[in-house]
């Protein structure tokens, strides 16, 4: 605390903006439960380019949270608020933080959107108040303030164990096009949503199918054993839909992501991907082309 109170006594930066990156599971397992009411997960987790704006600046006192879109909260109900309060209590910081979020990723998507608007935070207030934190203590932090947190801040192809937080790279995913289209009006409460996959039968991990595919560097194997138990619990009829669009226009393999709603397809022909891309949009209103990418957030 001495070594850290000193350095958060210095200058700093006093704003930054830091794209904030989502993510798609490629798999996702849930293998058990613990004590504390907590599901142990099994999953492959993917970076992709389609990101929210986060400006951070210092203030004289207080968090204030301010986004552009009306139906996000503003108060520590939303992560990136959460990871302010954690990281000035932590550290006994006095001064203000004003945050600013230019929100793109879809809510209640299963695409991380609250979580990388936290980890965002996280890695702006450790530049502004010189703490210098090293990366395991970052991801500590980052665990406190939700469970996908943690690879929010390091992104790119991650196996992810425990709750979601214990994290190992894998090779780079191989798809050039990720198309993804979150039905409207359909969000999905996790809690609801974990209810119905512990009503499943117990089958085979599909997560440790995939990492033996992503070594094999077999696309086809790859993007044959994309699968996610949520999807296979809640049975979303919405979801079905998307992905008969999606491989009617030769999607190499489509899922949901996370607890839902959002579906994504898998492309490696950009003029396929776009076609795919006209066709959700006949529908729906949330439908975006984007790319694998290898970073959870970035300063710009």
């Amino acid at each position: 605390y001495d070594r850290l109170s000193k350095r958060l006594s210095s200058k700093g930066f006093e704003y930054m903006k830091i794209k904030a990156y989502g993510k798609v599971n490629i798999s996702l397992d849930v293998v058990g439960k613990r004590e504390d009411g907590y599901h142990l997960l099994s999953m492959i987790m993917q970076n992709i380019d389609l990101y929210d704006e986060i400006e951070v600046e210092k203030q004289k006192y207080g968090i204030t949270l301010e986004c552009n879109k009306s139906y996000v909260p503003v108060d520590n109900r939303n992560l990136a608020y959460k990871a302010a309060e954690i990281f000035k209590e932590r550290y006994d910081i006095v001064d203000g933080v004003k945050i600013n979020i230019e929100k793109n990723i879809p809510v209640s998507a299963g695409l991380a959107g609250g979580s990388t608007d936290g980890a965002a935070v996280l890695m702006g207030l450790n530049k502004i108040f010189d703490a210098f934190l090293k990366p395991d203590e970052l991801q500590e932090i980052a665990e406190k303030i939700g469970a996908d947190v943690p690879f929010c801040l390091v992104g790119g192809t991650k196996y992810a164990t425990g709750i979601g937080t214990k994290l190992q790279k894998m090779p780079n995913f191989l798809a050039s096009h990720i198309v993804i289209c979150k039905p409207d009006n359909v969000s999905v409460s996790t809690a609801e949503a974990y209810k119905k996959v512990d009503a499943l039968n117990p089958h085979p991990p599909y997560t440790d199918e995939m990492i033996k595919s992503l070594f094999s560097r077999d696309m086809f194997r790859i993007t044959s054993t994309l699968f996610n138990d949520f999807e296979l619990a809640l049975k979303l009829e919405e979801v079905n839909d998307i992905k008969r669009i999606m491989y009617k226009r030769k999607a190499l393999g489509a899922s949901m992501s996370g607890s839902g709603s959002a579906v994504f397809a898998v492309y490696n022909s950009e003029r396929k991907a776009k076609k795919c891309v006209d066709a959700l949009k006949e529908k729906y209103d949330k439908v975006f082309l984007c790319h694998p990418t290898k970073e959870g957030c970035k300063i710009v």
